[in-house]
């Protein structure tokens, strides 16, 4: 079964409906220029709003972040999972310091920027960076699903980028993804999560194609 991540969540209401539905993770993100942004202390209690603490996996979205704040968000809400825009180098040095499992963000425009090797523990496949970007990520925008087809994959990897519940099955069929990430494919308004999406979601990317 495709297993599936909810980024972005910012509510107690969208936290224990991830759980519900047996969500495999949620995405806080700590990026200051995102709609999604969530404090630490606000990041607790959503962790908080689900029993179990284990499930959903609690994922961490930082962006060119210095150690120091990665600190005072691990000393303020328990993570599972470091998601990183960042270099190589970078990661492997969050890696090594904070002793957590490091997702790896990759833009993919052809098949040669897909990972070779596993450099960390997993990777997040998307859409490249564009010229106006004001921050990282796949933006809403989807690439060549098929680029993934026949990759041999390093380690553990999703993909993510311009998902929603109408394409979701399409991309896991052409793309041959053991998981998907999706934020604002599954939003009423930017940073507004839609129950009915996510739901919606979550029903596509488990069917068996």
């Amino acid at each position: 079964m495709t297993k599936v991540k909810i980024c972005g969540v910012r509510d107690v209401a969208t936290m224990q409906l991830c759980a519900s539905l047996g969500v495999d993770w949620v995405g806080f993100v700590f990026h200051p220029a995102s709609p999604r942004y969530v404090l630490p202390e606000q990041a607790r209690r959503l962790h908080e709003s689900v029993s179990g603490g284990l499930t959903p996996s609690r994922v961490g979205l930082f962006v060119k972040a210095d150690d120091k704040t990665i600190e005072h968000t691990l000393q303020t809400v328990p993570l599972n999972v470091l998601q990183i825009y960042d270099s190589v180098e970078r990661a492997k040095e969050i890696r090594s310091r904070f002793g957590l499992p490091v997702w790896l963000a990759r833009g993919v425009k052809s098949a040669l920027d897909l990972p070779a090797r596993a450099d960390i523990d997993g990777y997040v496949i998307e859409a490249p960076r564009q010229d106006g970007d004001d921050r990282p990520g796949g933006l809403g925008r989807t690439f060549d699903w098929a680029l993934t087809q026949e990759w041999k994959a390093p380690a553990f990897w999703m993909l993510a980028g311009g998902l929603t519940p109408s394409n979701v099955q399409n991309a896991i069929n052409a793309s041959s993804a053991p998981a998907v990430d999706v934020s604002s494919g599954v939003e009423s308004r930017a940073g507004e999560k839609s129950h009915k999406l996510i739901e919606q979601f979550v029903e596509k990317a488990r069917i068996r194609g």
